[in-house]
């Protein structure tokens, strides 16, 4: 079992991944494999509705959205972390999820998902609330801490004395590896995910 954690901060090991390191921790000590996929510093382009990854399975800028979207179809869970820009997730991560969620969406669906977030000092529970509904339109389950999930600090280093933060952060890896194990379980004993319904799709318009 694994789970893949992704970094959506320029900084390769700032307050984000330090968040993510905390979590990656826990689940490692409760059993489950992990891996911090780091999103990287360079431009990510957004996805501009050419529906072409329908056609294709993947998305025709060839980027790291293809690479973490074929490493999802073999995850059992996910965790999206994101720095706070102006309230809100980073624009790359963004970028990068509209993309990963629309061609790789399938991959996502009934796996639990949590969102982590780091901050100088607001803009946190806004930026949990973007980010959630990237889970709420997949059908997946979220995974939920002891406090919201985010962590405070202008540097690493203040993170890491971010006592309560950094405990957030564990509970939230020991709650996502639990659930992980009850749908292995389920699987095991032969309870199937949901059938869904066809689609339906409405623009309001009568």
């Amino acid at each position: 079992m694994k789970v893949l954690l992704v970094n959506g901060s320029p900084n390769k090991n700032g307050c984000t991944y330090t968040a993510l390191e905390e979590v990656s921790k826990a689940l490692e000590a409760s059993g489950i494999d992990t891996e911090i996929f780091h999103i990287g510093n360079k431009p990510v382009g957004g996805c501009i509705g050419c529906r072409s990854c329908k056609n294709t399975g993947k998305c025709f800028m060839n980027d790291g959205v293809n690479d973490f979207v074929e490493k999802a179809k073999y995850a059992d869970g996910f965790v999206f972390g994101s720095p706070v820009y102006y309230a809100s997730a980073a624009g790359s991560l963004v970028s990068f999820l509209d993309r990963v969620f629309y061609s790789g969406g399938k991959y996502m669906a009934f796996k639990p998902g949590a969102s982590v977030v780091s901050a100088r000092r607001a803009g946190t529970t806004a930026t949990l609330d973007q980010l959630n509904k990237y889970f709420t339109i997949s059908n997946m389950p979220i995974v939920s801490s002891q406090y919201w999930n985010m962590v405070h600090g202008n540097t690493s280093d203040e993170v890491k004395k971010d006592v309560e933060g950094l405990q957030t952060m564990r509970v939230l890896g020991k709650n996502m590896a639990w659930i992980i194990k009850c749908i292995d379980i389920g699987k095991k004993n032969n309870i199937e995910k949901p059938d869904l319904e066809d689609r339906v799709h409405t623009n309001f318009i009568r």
